[in-house]
């Protein structure tokens, strides 16, 4: 019996790490000859860099950088020698979690860490760099970001406009002269599930902008401050990309990572498959185990299970959930590769007991299961 377990983190409760050994523990008391493959998961946002680093061997690297907000922030970056690979997350540098709900302001807050953390893989050797940009607090279409790599943004008068979405209204040029030279040798990756443009009702600003602190008011401001910021990085490049799908996700970011970078996008959960190997280690299984949170209609979005379900339907394996919850037309997943999905409570409990017993409550279905199988298999 070979079982492949790829879960996805359960926030707040459990990496993924700790996910697929939870499950690990309850399938091999039922079956303790099987080959248990364990192989954490992520979508490219929170915990991308740590389920790539437990899979591949990598090294957890660390920089102190400018937070959203321009405070000194530790943030942690991946970094797997062997490819010359940077994992970078923007979140780290540039995300909400790094704000409290007062502080957040989309007009303000800047992208400069996260091109601090680019700069960083950089010196250290860098030719390929995948950046997962999932949880920013920014609106500034990745200006703050190119900065920091050596790109101005000058007012009337020649002099640097302030960090932030709303200032690059202000721009009246945009010099590209000194960035970094070694940008040119560099493959950037976007891991990213977000397809909406740069501009307009479905653009970064009217999308995204309200949950990072932007009124209704600042959201028609910001969008034309991106509009302004496209002119004019259309002069520059000589194409514009605004309306390319993916230039809207993190507040613009895409956009400065296509446009300035040559970024390629791909789905979150398809770039760490195959850092992970999970095509690989498919090879041969008789049944895929994975897991996050709350299992639902949302998770057709690029969420791990959808994305791992992909890659173990080509591989002829079944899939299994175990979620903390299942929540609404979950069944919907039946037909993207997934045979069956289980919650983990086992009776009425709050959400705070059941991220504490989380561990506990994995390993129970775990076995629950494992004792199903073998009961079917009969």
């Amino acid at each position: 019996m070979k079982i492949v377990i790829a879960p996805d983190s359960f926030k707040d409760s459990l990496s993924a790490q700790g996910v697929a050994d939870a499950i690990a523990s309850g399938l091999a008391e039922v079956w303790p000859d099987a080959e248990l493959i364990k192989c954490p998961m992520a979508d490219g946002g929170e915990g991308t860099i740590e389920a790539v680093l437990a899979a591949c061997d990598g090294e957890l690297m660390s920089a102190e950088v400018s937070g959203p907000l321009g405070q000194p922030v530790v943030a942690h970056w991946g970094w797997l020698a062997a490819s010359q690979t940077a994992i970078i997350e923007m979140a780290m540098a540039s995300g909400l979690q790094l704000l409290t709900l007062d502080q957040r302001d989309a007009r303000s807050t800047s992208t400069y860490g996260t091109g601090e953390l680019i700069l960083a893989a950089l010196e250290a050797g860098a030719v390929r760099v995948i950046l997962a940009i999932g949880g920013s607090a920014t609106n500034d279409a990745g200006s703050g970001m190119l900065a920091a790599l050596g790109a101005r943004f000058l007012d009337v008068d020649g002099t640097p406009v302030a960090p932030g979405g709303l200032a690059l209204a202000q721009v009246a040029r945009i010099d590209v002269q000194h960035l970094d030279a070694r940008l040119r040798d560099v493959q950037f990756e976007v891991a990213a599930d977000v397809d909406n443009p740069l501009c307009g009702l479905n653009g970064a600003s009217h999308i995204f902008g309200p949950q990072k602190g932007a009124s209704p008011e600042q959201v028609l401001q910001l969008d034309d401050a991106l509009g302004h910021f496209a002119d004019l990085s259309a002069g520059v490049l000589g194409h514009d990309l605004r309306d390319q799908p993916g230039c809207g996700a993190a507040g613009g970011m895409g956009f400065a990572a296509k446009a300035y970078l040559n970024a390629s996008f791909r789905p979150g959960v398809e770039v760490v498959a195959d850092l992970t190997g999970l095509a690989q280690a498919l090879q041969g299984a008789d049944l895929l185990i994975t897991g996050e949170g709350r299992f639902d209609a949302q998770t057709l979005r690029g969420k791990t299970p959808f994305g791992v379900a992909r890659v173990a339907k080509r591989a002829g394996v079944p899939v299994i959930v175990l979620a903390g919850t299942l929540g609404e037309d979950y069944a919907n997943l039946y037909e993207h590769g997934i045979s069956a999905a289980f919650a983990l409570a086992s009776g009425p409990m709050t959400l705070e007991q059941a991220c504490r017993d989380a561990p506990t409550l994995l390993h129970d279905r775990a076995r629950d299961l494992a004792r199903l199988w073998q009961l079917a298999a009969r």
